[in-house]
């Protein structure tokens, strides 16, 4: 299969935060690359089902990431950094 990503993904197992209007949200980073990231919910989180955009925070690494939605499952999403 080829891959169609603009840059290479890094499987990843990190702790972090959404940050959507305020309010708090913890995830999990399970894969991450320069342009985007697969996120990991403990349970289904109506709020952030809905959302197009927020802010990722990945204390581990000091970053504070601006995210766009691009894809949702179940209790995973797809991210791309703006």
């Amino acid at each position: 299969m080829i891959e169609g990503r603009i840059a290479p993904r890094y499987r990843v197992n990190k702790p972090a935060t959404i940050d959507y209007g305020g309010d708090k949200y913890s995830c999990t980073v399970r894969d991450i690359s320069s342009t985007g990231a697969a996120l990991e919910f403990s349970d289904l989180i109506s709020v952030i089902r809905r959302a197009k955009a927020f802010t990722l925070l990945i204390p581990e690494d000091g970053l504070k990431l601006s995210c766009r939605v691009v894809w949702q499952r179940a209790f995973r999403m797809g991210v791309t950094f703006d």
